[in-house]
Order: structure tokens, then sequence, then C-alpha cells
């Protein structure tokens, strides 16, 4: 296997938690009326949309087009996208700034909206840490699309089988490793740890 030179991490649910309950809790206090309103109207297939660069003015109105009766609730959507990204694991934050002290080359890969990327970074100093980072809504690629690999390994200049990603979704990560690069899933800071020891890394 390859040395790891390279990291790249994910950040939504490994850097920053997120969860759209947080928000819809209060605007929509019951449980089955907003399960029913993440399963038909602002569902996940919606939002990554907004991830592969579609302007929410228009994912807005295409979902009020077909649910009228929701219009407020599917801009709240957007209204209240900060309730919904509370704080970040700082002790994810640490191991990546660890590896950032210790000289390795640290960049992000996210499928992220790019203004609400651009607002988490003037919340979240340490998004600005990492040597770079490609967001999928600035260049409407999304993973796991191997195109987004392909970018990110060309932009950066990394070597693929050098490079390590980090990210808790297993298609994503799946989708690394059919780019070439090592892999990890992420659960928590402490089995990452437990991974990049494995790997040869030390924290």
């Amino acid at each position: 296997m390859t040395e790891i030179r390279h990291i790249v991490f994910d950040i939504g649910k490994v850097l920053l938690h997120y969860d759209p309950n947080l928000a819809f809790s209060r605007l929509i206090p019951d449980a089955q009326e907003r399960k029913w309103f993440f399963d038909n109207v602002c569902t996940s297939d919606w939002n990554i949309e907004q991830d592969r660069g579609r302007t929410w003015e228009e994912a807005e109105a295409l979902l009020i087009a077909e649910h009228p009766g929701h219009a407020e609730n599917i801009r709240n959507f957007r209204r209240h996208w900060h309730d919904m990204v509370p704080h970040a694991y700082d002790d994810s934050v640490a191991i990546m700034e660890s590896l950032i002290a210790s000289g390795y080359d640290v960049t992000m890969l996210t499928n992220f909206a790019s203004d609400t990327f651009a607002e988490a970074r003037e919340r979240f100093d340490f998004l600005n840490s990492p040597r770079g980072v490609t967001v999928s809504g600035d260049i409407r690629q999304i993973k796991p699309d191997q195109a987004i690999y392909e970018h990110h390994v060309a932009s950066f200049g990394l070597e693929p089988a050098a490079t390590l990603f980090i990210d808790d979704s297993q298609k994503n990560v799946e989708g690394a490793r059919a780019a070439g690069w090592q892999a990890v899933l992420f659960t928590d800071a402490g089995t990452l740890k437990a991974d990049l020891e494995r790997l040869g890394i030390a924290i």
C-alpha cells in the first residue's frame, strides 16, 4: 500500500454537525408530520441538487409549484439552515489540525451548496485551515460521481494512491476507492484516530 501523503476530509457529519430536524422540530413540532415533510417535500434528493449547483430560488419555486400549501416551510429550509449546523465536532477538528501541524497535505472535498458553504466558512474558521477545498456546488459535480474525485486530484496535484479520503457515507468512500484513493468510513473521532494509526499516521 502506497504511503499516504495527502489527506482529504469530507465536512458534513465529519467536521460539522448537520441535522435538519434541529430547525424543523420547532417549525413542525409533530414528529410524524415532520417526517412526512422530509419524505415528500424537502427530500434528500431535492436538497442534493443544491449541492450540485441548483440555486435555492429555483429549488424553492419547483417545490412550491408542487406543494403550494407548504410554501412557507419550503422557504424555511434555506432560511433556517444555520440552525441545522449548530456546532463543529471539536475532536475531529483537532485531528485535522494536528495532521496539518504534522506536515500532512490536508484538503477538503464536500457536497455543499455554494452559498451555505460560504456561510459555514464565516462561522467556522477551521474550514480555512486546510490547503483548499472542492465544493460540489461550485463545480456542479457531486460525490460519489467519479468526476469530482478527478477534479479534486487535478486541482490540488494529488497522487490518488497516496491520498486518504475520510467520509461518513459508504457510497462516497467507495467512490474514492474506485478513483484509486485509499479511504476510511467516518463514524467518530476515536475510530478515525485508530484508522489513522493503523495506516501509519500518528496524531
